[in-house]
């Protein structure tokens, strides 16, 4: 339903990026193509800094597990051969296949669109709304936060080069799936505590039911985005909004 909304006096607002405040369509085929196509050239280039090896680290971390769970990914190379890198980009094109979500390849997803944002070849894109929503609420006084599984380098990377330019001096706080997974009512209790608040002061905006019953579950209050080119959503009781304009107007 998209009835009034009820009256939700939250004093900050925790707000997801995919299908709430970004299209679903810049992320998948824009920010995963690019990463996809950009991953050899980049760990060619970085091998020598010690964030990205790191990152390759964890990534053979995570190689192991999924090879203990019998999922077959592909067979990465020892990290002295001349195919490793080569090895670890079919690896890591597995994992965007797949949608994974884990740290390490996120890490290394913001390091990669960092350098496209920085030449101008990735603008980030969002809703047209939500550069007025984000000024107004400034004005009111409320606090904006990011939770997204995308890294916290890569929040702040699409808001800062964003088409309506650079968004961050509206943004308080950013949490990635270091506080937790987002489908785990845990998470939003931590968050709560890190930006002491209660959690019924704290609105939860999603396009993602799971979240929301997680937040919903940690006290939160919540609202359901549903935007263009969002995936179907099961009836819920979480209120329904279509625009940012009808979020403390």
């Amino acid at each position: 339903m998209t009835a009034s909304l009820p009256d939700l006096r939250a004093s900050a607002i925790l707000l997801d990026i995919e299908g709430t405040t970004t299209p679903l369509s810049f992320v998948y085929d824009v920010l995963f193509p690019y990463a996809r196509a950009n991953a050899k050239g980049f760990l060619e280039r970085n091998l020598s800094s010690a964030a990205v090896l790191e990152d390759i680290q964890r990534l053979r971390i995570e190689h192991d597990q999924d090879t203990r769970n019998d999922l077959n990914p592909p067979e990465l190379q020892d990290s002295g051969s001349r195919s490793n890198v080569d090895s670890l980009v079919a690896y890591i094109h597995w994992l965007i296949d797949r949608d994974r979500k884990t740290a390490p390849l996120k890490s290394l997803q913001g390091k990669i669109w960092k350098d496209g944002y920085e030449t101008g070849e990735l603008r980030g894109q969002i809703f047209k709304d939500v550069q007025p929503a984000l000024e107004r609420w400034q004005r009111q006084g409320r606090e904006v936060s990011i939770f997204s599984s995308g890294s916290v380098l890569a929040q702040k990377l699409l808001f800062a080069h964003t088409t309506a330019g650079d968004l961050t001096r509206f943004i308080g706080r950013y949490f990635d799936t270091a506080v937790g997974a987002k489908a785990e009512p845990l998470s939003y209790r931590r968050i709560a505590v890190d930006l002491r608040q209660l959690p019924s002061q704290i609105l939860f905006i999603s396009d993602v039911i799971g979240e929301l019953d997680a937040a919903s579950g940690a006290g939160m209050r919540t609202l359901l985005s549903v935007r263009p080119g969002n995936h179907p959503q099961m009836e819920s009781g979480h209120t329904v909004i279509r625009t940012f304009d009808q979020v403390f107007p």
